[in-house]
């Protein structure tokens, strides 16, 4: 082990979305790091000391020597761009056309995919998980909303294998952690439905990095 890796730490949990998103991508790079789990139950990610980490108090939370950074897709990018000759070259940086393209649809995933997803995964599981009532008008806008989404991806999913290309990249691991918990809903028929877009989540969810990732991603301990 270097001891560049050895100075690797992700504050958070394996179970939460973006968590899992850092851990992604450091085990496509086959990086080793330490996870220190923080006890969000506790209110411990909106109190110091780990609030001089992420001031916002949300998780995760980085830390590579002196490099202390929060938000995972950036996160992320930094690890992409530090280990780019090593793992899966997750930002096809020696390529300006190719990056631009991951890029693109990295927007695509922050901006179009995000949030109808985030939405629902608080409808159809963490609500009911916690005791809360569902809204199914809600659950129904959202899920036309991520319709409208897949609909673009199918199409594009039917000209290459990965949004960007013919090529795992990014902007393909920055949909995985939604959709692992998505997909264990009734919901799930979105996906299933668009034969390239459930090709395209049966190859990216099989990967070894994605299954190493998803032995932590069990909510019941948490909730």
């Amino acid at each position: 082990m270097s001891m560049t890796t050895m100075m690797i730490k992700v504050h958070g949990m394996a179970l939460a979305t973006c968590t899992s998103r850092v851990l992604l991508c450091l085990a496509e790079k086959g990086l080793d790091y330490e996870l220190i789990p923080v006890d969000v139950a506790a209110g411990e990610h909106k109190q110091q000391p780990y609030l001089s980490l992420n001031p916002f108090g949300q998780i995760p939370a980085f830390e590579d020597g002196d490099v202390k950074l929060f938000e995972s897709r950036a996160i992320s990018k930094y690890l992409a761009n530090k280990h780019k000759d090593i793992g899966t070259d997750l930002l096809r940086s020696s390529c300006l056309k190719e990056s631009a393209i991951v890029e693109t649809w990295m927007e695509v995933e922050a901006h179009q995919f995000n949030a109808p997803m985030r939405t629902l995964i608080h409808q159809l599981i963490l609500n009911p998980l916690g005791g809360s009532v569902s809204d199914e008008k809600i659950i129904e806008t959202e899920l036309e909303k991520l319709g409208k989404v897949f609909d673009v991806y199918e199409q594009k999913l039917s000209v290459t294998k990965y949004l960007a290309g013919d090529f795992y990249s990014m902007a393909d691991l920055y949909h995985i952690p939604y959709l692992f918990y998505f997909m264990k809903t009734p919901k799930a028929i979105v996906v299933t439905d668009r034969p390239h877009v459930l090709a395209w989540w049966m190859d990216i969810s099989s990967r070894p990095a994605t299954i190493e990732v998803a032995q932590g991603m069990t909510l019941h301990k948490f909730l």
